[in-house]
């Protein structure tokens, strides 16, 4: 069993809330009305008790039963059925929480479906009451506000995002290379980016649709709120947009400097290995049991020590230069 709340509006004035739904047929019988109906994890049986009498599609109640559908606007003879997906990024997490909001939306009546109650709706009640005048105009106003208040989240998880790349752009250009609990950090946080714009992307083609075809609930008064909210959902989009190439930038620098550290580690091996590797020709060559000039003479001794000490200290000087040490 799910929650319900209701409320009503008479001329774009709260007139009462918490109705028992049985009583909805009478408050949409006055003209200037506009119905409110919440429901927060309903069960089949409460949906299609208005199915009846709102006229709600079979397929549309479906939709709206069904977890994880699309962000999307579907048209049907009696009403519209949006989908859209509220966004939550808990603090010290990098996991993106997803709430699914679906509206049935009628000329004079809207029905929210919320998947959970982590979406807080009661900032958009506060919004619709703070405008009574919008809210006459119809179910335009309700669904812009409730819209507007979603895309507004958008805008904290791209902060959100936004800071966290930054310091991830300083790590990895840093003289340390990232941790493995960081990299796994990186990858979820990637993740979250992909599930975001997978949200987005749709929200901005569902909103074309209704502004440009200046749909039955998108009155005219209420148009450039609509237009100024489907630009807001174009900056979400072409931000996500950009801090993805940001992420395969910083995938890209991520692999090259790994590959730079690790040919510097390995010129400084090879230098210190060639260093090495000529005191051991040295005593090597005067380590034959064989007779050879200045053998078992205080000579011998001087001459192979100089050679020593000046071939390392020539490959030394050479690799230094070379900024290979």
């Amino acid at each position: 069993m799910g929650n319900v709340r209701t409320r009503v509006y008479r001329a774009g004035v709260l007139d009462g809330e918490d109705f028992p739904l049985s009583d909805l047929s009478r408050h949409l019988d006055s003209a200037d009305t506009l119905v409110w109906v919440d429901f927060v994890r309903p069960t089949a049986d409460e949906l299609s008790e208005l199915a009846g009498e709102l006229g709600l599609h079979e397929l549309a109640i479906e939709d709206a039963l069904a977890p994880h559908e699309r962000t999307k606007v579907d048209r049907y003879p009696t009403h519209l059925f949006v989908t859209c997906h509220a966004v939550r990024f808990p603090p010290g997490r990098t996991q993106l929480d997803t709430t699914e909001v679906d509206a049935f939306v009628g000329d004079r009546w809207v029905v929210t479906v919320r998947a959970s109650d982590d979406y807080d709706i009661e900032p958009v009640l506060r919004r619709w009451d703070e405008a009574p005048d919008l809210v006459a105009t119809g179910p335009g106003a309700v669904v812009y506000a409730l819209l507007d208040d979603i895309v507004d989240r958008y805008f904290e998880a791209l902060g959100r995002f936004d800071a966290y790349y930054d310091e991830v752009s300083d790590g990895v250009f840093s003289e340390h290379p990232l941790r493995l609990d960081q990299q796994r950090e990186w990858f979820e946080m990637r993740r979250a980016l992909a599930k975001f714009h997978r949200l987005v992307l749709p929200l901005r083609e569902a909103l074309s649709g209704l502004v440009r075809r200046q749909h039955e609930i998108v009155a005219a008064v209420m148009l450039p709120y609509w237009q100024d909210l489907y630009d807001h959902v174009i900056v979400v989009s072409e931000t996500t947009d950009s801090l993805r190439d940001l992420v395969s930038s910083l995938v890209d620098a991520n692999l090259s400097l790994r590959d730079y550290r690790q040919n510097q580690v390995m010129k400084k091996v090879s230098s210190w290995a060639a260093i090495v590797a000529a005191p051991t020709l040295v005593t090597g060559f005067y380590g034959m049991n064989v007779p050879f000039p200045g053998f078992a003479e205080t000579a011998g001794v001087v001459v192979s020590s100089l050679l020593i000490v000046g071939v390392s200290l020539a490959l030394y000087v050479i690799f230094r230069r070379r900024d290979w040490l």
